[in-house]
């Protein structure tokens, strides 16, 4: 594989980083933030900002708004940065990948919102409520899981979802077989191995449906070749062709999130500095285990703006 040499690297988290009132320090300093999040107000036709900064979290915290909500607070937060961060490439945790898509100029801000509003209502609705369900499984070799979960299956669906640091694996599928390999995990020997309070197996491939529909949704918006590569989840590859970012946008949806491999590939190719830019501090937590010569910098307010 070729190798590249990249410097610092910006990275933007996915679902699970929102909370009511993200960023709303930076939202008020900032009027860059500001004006960002009034413009999606405007294309989504209802205020989204409203949510943000005041809830309910209920309503926030509902698939088709966290993930307009979390790309409109990240891509106000980048707009506020004016510069100051310097990007040689981009990657995002799942949903995260559209906001990274949007600040490499793959995308327009508009389009990601409707995107991800769209991708939302269809992973929603793609499994019945019941059916589906997640699990975290803590210390434990990632092919000791994907074989729990080939063993558990049963004529079902379980599969590693998200590879987030080593030791650390979400698996999904159908409810039941989640459960089996859930207590095949802890008699292996897991840490921990518990359901999460989720509303559908996302990232597995019961969410088939939901990526055939949303490439139909996707035809009819425009992709471009970005300023700087995204490293996509779904190919772990720095891409800059306009096509291979659609088809991997479509993949995304029911192919498991490789973190690991993600902050690897970058640590590979030169990457010394990783800028987490979003709500919390999930992925600088999982970036430190995964590789830790790298520097990891998190910018989630006013005054980590004003820092830099």
């Amino acid at each position: 594989m070729v190798k590249f040499m990249y410097n610092s690297a910006v990275v933007f988290p996915g679902q699970g980083s929102q909370s009511v009132g993200m960023l709303a320090d930076v939202v008020n300093e900032f009027p860059e933030a500001k004006q960002t999040l009034e413009e999606a107000n405007d294309i989504l036709g209802f205020s989204l900002s409203d949510m943000i900064l005041n809830g309910p979290a209920e309503s926030l915290n509902s698939t088709n708004n966290t993930q307009p909500a979390l790309v409109a607070v990240e891509v106000a937060l980048w707009r506020a940065l004016n510069g100051r961060v310097q990007a040689d490439v981009m990657a995002g945790h799942s949903l995260g990948e559209y906001s990274a898509l949007v600040c490499a100029q793959a995308i327009s801000y508009e389009t990601a919102l409707k995107l991800v509003r769209r991708r939302g209502e269809l992973m929603q609705i793609a499994v019945p409520d019941g059916v589906g369900a997640m699990a975290a499984i803590l210390n434990m070799d990632d092919d000791a899981v994907e074989k729990i979960c080939e063993e558990q299956a049963q004529g079902q669906v379980v599969q590693p979802a998200n590879y987030n640091s080593p030791g650390q694996l979400v698996i999904a599928g159908n409810k039941e077989a989640v459960e089996r390999a859930v207590v095949a995990c802890k008699e292996a020997g897991a840490r921990r191995a518990m359901l999460l309070p989720v509303s559908g197996p996302f990232h597995s491939a019961l969410m088939e449906p939901a990526a055939k529909e949303f490439a139909v949704y996707l035809d009819g918006f425009e992709v471009n070749s970005p300023v700087v590569p995204v490293l996509q989840n779904a190919s772990n590859q720095f891409e800059t062709s306009a096509d291979q970012i659609r088809e991997n946008l479509v993949a995304q949806i029911a192919s498991p999130v490789r973190w690991t491999q993600t902050v690897q590939q970058l640590a590979d190719n030169g990457v010394q500095t990783l800028v987490e830019v979003g709500p919390g501090k999930v992925l600088t937590g999982l970036n430190k285990r995964i590789a830790k010569s790298l520097n990891n910098v998190t910018v989630n307010s006013a005054d980590a703006i004003s820092a830099l």
